[in-house]
């Protein structure tokens, strides 16, 4: 065999074969793939238009055990722009046209900002601003700009790809205030605007929808269960959940304390929220309706909204003494001189009492219908902005059928329930304040978060009126550093910028949806990482109170016409108030004792049970104090639960399980002059 001939390689020519060969091993090779901006980054992004200023791959699935990671917003207003008669808030979240239609301001915002009313009365000052939005943005949107837009489409893009996963967006209106507001685009109906935003957050998705390559391909997506949700962030987007907060779900409102609305509109009106999505709602807000009364609003505030409640239903707000720990905000005596101009000749906002805080409206017969209804199509009750007295029996009914469903979103419900929400399976949201305060709050709960296994959620409420964390300026201490990495490390997220203005959370706060990343930042620098851990944990818990209210089947009562016996029963010539008038399902029906103390009412349940949960549904006569007893054979009784502080209504005794074939209520202590009552008894296992 011929060998082949030899050649002489000049220098440079070796060289760069071994620059090529160097490169192949250090560069992938090109293919298809490599100029593969990213499942994160779209295809056709309209120009121009706001930056992200965030790269790294967004993390995608769940933890070891199955669990999903991320932050979770239980309370935004992505739309509120389409509430309010169309004209409270400026701007769009998203537009068709662009960022410079969507992000610009009211028209009687111009030319500087003279007629910008609501401006000013939220504000203060005389409501004067630089109107411009796009491209310049030097006075809006800001953190105490309450009246112009922050949650467009890339703001909310950034913070998901900063680590967030579930974003409830609240469908959100006031009739009242649209009608008393200058400006306006269309009619104030309250379900019109609800179904109207409902359809534009379904716009919004394919809109973003359109910019990677059609339906089902961005990072936006609205589901409608639990199991929806998971499925969504497992591929690392971002679930978005519709909600309702409005003053008059259904119609209900309520004029001289007369209802405006029956049974069959709640109905109705459930089933028609149930099509569009909505899976959590408030049944009252600012204003008292024919559902419940509401949780007041404090100082100046609350005296224009306390009018605009007479407005509305010609009752201004009725306080009580309070029964419990528990009390509403303090309505305040501040003036509200622009809103009390509206009231008639002759008619004044009422002082009150300051030891009576308590809105003496509670949850209407109405309202207890309306939470069943909830209940049986596994919505989830929002229980912010209700009175305590309404909270309270919102609680009972809930307890009663054990059902998990129950969700405080942004700090407005008095913080001794805390516990009653996680016993019940429930989750809770902070209001999006500043990371001092919000790491307080955080931190007073630690002991009770770790005791129920549980994360924690904010409330941005952005676009909601709210007002949102200011800077705490540039010479802190502890500052946000620019770039800084997302909590689950894999990505880099720098100073945001859109058009000409870039803002910097340590000198502008939170000025839009697009910071919460960087406030999330901050309450690591401020509170630790344990605060943050805690909310990353947040999603999960969200999902699980969520999942546990779908999966939800009120238990198997085993007291439904089990044979009874009582100590005694009141004596009555034209009806019955035998033991058995408690177990008969006929809430119209019930046992009475004697007018004495020492009374029981005892249940056979026919066999041997696991007994955890009973139900007390008392009429007038209640038990202040008495116990719940089990036995396995009707002579030898052990107390499974007892109180001292009965206040009738709708009680459930909650303990361990216990095998039990009867089941005992004792009363030890009447709280009335008359003897114990009861309209049903229930009894089960779960």
């Amino acid at each position: 065999m011929t060998p082949l001939p030899r050649f002489r390689r000049r220098p440079f020519a070796v060289l760069s074969i071994l620059l090529t060969v160097l490169a192949m091993v250090i560069v992938p090779a090109a293919s298809s793939s490599a100029a593969d901006p990213g499942w994160w980054n779209p295809v056709a992004r309209p120009a121009p238009d706001s930056e992200i200023n965030v790269t790294g791959e967004p993390f995608k699935g769940t933890d070891a055990q199955g669990r999903v990671r991320g932050f979770v917003d239980a309370h935004d207003h992505l739309m509120s722009n389409e509430g309010f008669g169309g004209r409270l808030i400026c701007g769009k979240p998203f537009s068709e046209q662009g960022v410079a239609d969507a992000l610009k301001d009211c028209p009687e915002h111009y030319p500087d900002g003279t007629l910008a009313i609501f401006d000013f009365i939220t504000k203060g000052g005389d409501g004067k601003h630089d109107p411009n939005g796009w491209p310049t943005f030097k006075d809006w949107p800001a953190h105490d700009s309450l009246t112009h837009q922050q949650n467009y489409y890339a703001w909310v893009e950034r913070a998901w790809r900063g680590g967030q996963r579930v974003l409830v967006n609240d469908l959100v209106t006031n009739g009242v205030i649209c009608s008393v507001y200058f400006f306006k685009d269309r009619g104030c109906d309250e379900m019109t605007a609800i179904r109207l935003e409902a359809q534009k957050t379904y716009d919004m998705q394919a809109y973003i929808d359109k910019m990677y390559g059609g339906p089902g391909k961005g990072w936006f997506r609205i589901v409608t269960d639990s199991a929806q949700a998971r499925e969504v962030i497992k591929q690392g987007k971002l679930a978005v959940v519709l909600g309702v907060e409005t003053s008059e779900p259904f119609g209900c409102k309520q004029i001289l304390d007369i209802a405006q609305c029956s049974k069959e509109d709640i109905d109705r009106g459930l089933d028609e929220l149930h099509k569009l999505g909505v899976r959590s709602m408030f049944l009252c807000h600012k204003f008292d309706n024919a559902l419940c009364g509401v949780r007041f609003d404090e100082g100046a505030l609350g005296t224009a909204i306390n009018v605009g409640q007479f407005l509305s239903t010609g009752t201004f707000w009725k306080t009580e003494q309070c029964t419990g720990p528990q009390h509403d905000n303090p309505i305040g005596l501040a003036a509200a001189p622009e809103a009390q101009k509206q009231l008639p000749a002759g008619v004044a906002v009422p002082s009150y009492a300051s030891n009576a805080q308590c809105n003496s409206r509670g949850l209407t017969d109405l309202g207890e219908y309306a939470v069943r209804g909830m209940m049986k199509r596994k919505m989830m009750l929002e229980v912010d902005h209700m009175s305590v007295k309404a909270a309270g029996r919102a609680f009972d009914i809930l307890e009663t059928e054990s059902y998990p469903g129950v969700i405080s979103s942004h700090s407005w419900m008095d913080s001794e329930w805390s516990e009653r929400v996680y016993k019940l399976g429930g989750f809770i949201a902070q209001y999006m304040s500043g990371s001092e305060g919000f790491s307080a709050e955080a931190k007073s709960k630690d002991a009770l978060r770790d005791k129920y296994g549980v994360g924690l959620g904010y409330g941005t409420d952005m676009n909601g009126v709210g007002g949102w964390p200011g800077p705490r300026g540039a010479g802190t201490p502890n500052p946000v550093k620019y770039p800084f990495r997302s909590t689950d490390g894999g990505s880099v997220i720098d100073k945001q910028t859109t058009g000409q203005r870039t803002w910097d959370l340590n000198t502008d706060g939170a000025s839009h949806y697009g910071l919460v990343p960087d406030w999330i930042e901050d309450i690591r620098n401020v509170g630790g990482q344990g605060v943050v851990d805690d909310l990353f944990k947040g999603a999960e818990s969200y999902l699980g109170t969520w999942g546990a209210s779908e999966r939800h089947k009120a238990g198997v009562n085993l007291a439904a016409g089990a044979p009874t016996s009582a100590s005694s029963a009141e004596w009555n010539p034209f009806t019955s108030y035998a033991s058995g008038r408690a177990v008969d399902g006929d809430t119209g029906s019930r046992w009475a004792s004697d007018w004495s103390d020492d009374q029981w009412l005892q249940i056979d349940l026919g066999s041997t049970n696991l007994v955890k949960r009973v139900t007390l549904n008392w009429e007038r006569a209640y038990g202040k104090g008495y116990r719940i007893e089990v036995s396995s054979d009707g002579t030898n009784w052990q107390s499974a639960w007892s109180t001292t502080t009965g206040d009738g209504g709708l009680d459930t005794a909650l303990f361990d399980g216990v095998s039990a074939r009867y089941v005992r209520v004792h009363g030890v202590q009447r709280g009335t002059k008359w003897g114990y009552s009861l309209y049903e008894v229930g009894v089960y296992s779960s």
